[in-house]
């Protein structure tokens, strides 16, 4: 876990003086608390040691925003991807990209019925609730930007005509390193229109035994039951907007964006939009955190997740780097 920097009880004064307002129900016998908590054991009961990055993925799409996951083939990502879906009881498709991987094979494309002597539009895999991109960059790039509108706005533009996705809709996409064969990097416009991007890593040796006598994980990825409906989802996502951040909790926000335009370190600072994506994030942990207000804890909670991928350090993006930044600036009082 990343250690807390700076954070000064005096600066919470202001809110911690009014009582958090209580956690909505969202059904007759369940809280969002609840929601929350039983999504969150369900797919930990899966996705073994991994209870940060399970947590950052759940707070990506309750920001709704979608989720980059970078690392080695064999890892979990894809486990994770299908037990959130599972958990959350979300249509799920999974894509496998490849350098052949055409962008109608993504998005669907016109058939000819000839019953009816007509094209009819048949669907691609992107039109569900929860997409995997597995593998995105072993796909060109042509194949790629397929997915840009579909993130971006909700929506495609297919055979002259715009298709509304699903709602919600929300896209995990899994990478593997860039130095391994076949891969082509993501253009920076395409890594920003990432929520947050996450790391799982090697399990501890004590998980790796569980895994090594467990059973098989696609069954314990098909056993997980959805913990709460679509309409339960919605409202928890419409409770994170409503989260109070406070005109000091802006501030720090700001001097993060600053100082990572102004230091020098980088090829470019912090857009605007990573800003918003950085509120927006902190708001959803705080609200996995039972708490309707925001505190510098969040924020440095999920600094690195958002701004990682957004931050260039000569020709990478790096954790590092955000990690180094996030150290630099302190909260201010």
């Amino acid at each position: 876990m990343r250690a807390i920097l700076y954070l000064k009880p005096i600066w919470t004064e202001e809110v911690m003086t009014q009582e958090s307002a209580s956690i909505t129900t969202i059904s007759n016998d369940q809280t969002t608390a609840d929601a929350i908590q039983l999504t969150l054991n369900a797919i930990n009961n899966v996705v073994l040691g991994k209870e940060e990055q399970v947590k950052l993925a759940l707070c990506s799409v309750l920001g709704k925003g979608h989720l980059l996951i970078e690392d080695l083939p064999g890892m979990g990502k894809t486990t994770l991807a299908h037990s959130l879906a599972n958990a959350l009881g979300l249509d799920y498709s999974r894509i496998q990209f490849t350098s052949d991987l055409l962008p109608a094979d993504i998005l669907g494309s016109a058939i000819y019925n000839r019953d009816e002597a007509r094209f009819d539009f048949q669907e691609g895999p992107i039109f569900n609730q929860l997409v995997l991109a597995d593998e995105i960059n072993r796909a060109t790039p042509k194949t790629q930007s397929a997915l840009l509108e579909a993130m971006a706005e909700g929506q495609v533009s297919i055979e002259g005509r715009t298709r509304d996705l699903p709602n919600p809709f929300f896209v995990i996409a899994t990478q593997n390193p860039s130095y391994q064969l076949g891969t082509y990097p993501l253009p920076e416009s395409q890594l920003d229109r990432f929520f947050m991007r996450i790391e799982l890593g090697y399990p501890s040796p004590d998980v790796e035994v569980m895994l090594l006598s467990g059973e098989d994980r696609k069954e314990t990825v098909n056993a997980i039951k959805p913990q709460m409906t679509l309409e339960q989802l919605k409202t928890i996502q419409s409770e994170v907007e409503k989260v109070t951040t406070s005109d000091l909790l802006r501030k720090y926000i700001m001097s993060l964006l600053t100082e990572s335009r102004e230091s020098g370190e980088f090829g470019h600072g912090l857009s605007p939009r990573a800003g918003i994506a950085l509120q927006r994030a902190a708001q959803a942990w705080a609200l996995i955190e039972g708490r309707d207000y925001v505190i510098p804890e969040d924020v440095q909670a999920v600094f690195v997740a958002v701004a990682g991928h957004r931050l260039f350090a000569g020709s990478d993006t790096t954790d590092g780097t955000a990690e180094t930044l996030l150290h630099r600036v302190k909260v201010p009082l």
